[in-house]
């Protein structure tokens, strides 16, 4: 029986991301790519994706739960950056509606990328979000937060994620981070493809 690797991105679709719109399309789909690369290396595991943007006007499911072999990459039209940051309701909605396809014999990564703090939920709060993740945790599953314009190991550590990376929100600064965010990734995959992977390793560290 294939090995399942649930790979949840929860990427910010605020205003102030159209500064970065065009690199972080191609962030994302130079990340699909590299895990459709991945799932050709790896046979015997299953690689899952799920993409949710979100700001004020909606959280978006642009791949729920799809074999990485079935998506298409993401255009423009994909991603149209507005509003405002509600961080905790996307977390809150992508992470409860992940969790009821889970099994206790999956790996899940969850990709968080924000450039910048919470500041419109309605229905989760930070403390729900910190009782969610620590509780998904103990199933070992693996949180990342990625972050710019704030102090990101602080506004990590009030959810419970304790793998952080910062970027700078230029051209370059956000190529840089999505390039290492993928560097981290492969070698994630390579230690689960060997039965070494550990939810307590720190995920950036080479």
């Amino acid at each position: 029986m294939k090995t399942r690797i649930f790979n949840l991105i929860i990427l910010d679709e605020s205003g102030s991301m159209q500064l970065i719109k065009h690199q972080a399309v191609t962030g994302v789909n130079e990340t699909i790519q590299a895990i459709r690369t991945t799932q050709k290396q790896y046979e015997e595991q299953e690689y899952i994706v799920s993409l949710v943007t979100f700001n004020s006007d909606a959280i978006k499911h642009i791949y729920n739960k799809e074999p990485v072999g079935g998506i298409k990459e993401i255009s423009d039209a994909d991603y149209l950056p507005s509003s405002r940051t509600p961080l905790y309701d996307a977390m809150g909605h992508a992470l409860n509606d992940l969790r009821l396809y889970v099994s206790d014999k999956d790996k899940v990564l969850v990709t968080i990328i924000t450039d910048g703090c919470e500041n419109d939920s309605r229905e989760y709060n930070g403390k729900a979000i910190k009782a969610l993740v620590e509780d998904l945790k103990t199933k070992e599953w693996i949180f990342t937060y990625i972050g710019a314009n704030q102090d990101v190991e602080k506004a990590a550590s009030t959810i419970a994620v304790n793998n952080v990376m910062a970027f700078q929100t230029t051209d370059n600064g956000t190529e840089r981070m999505f390039h290492e965010e993928r560097q981290a990734r492969a070698r994630w995959y390579t230690r689960i493809s060997k039965g070494e992977d550990n939810a307590q390793d720190p995920f950036f560290e080479d």
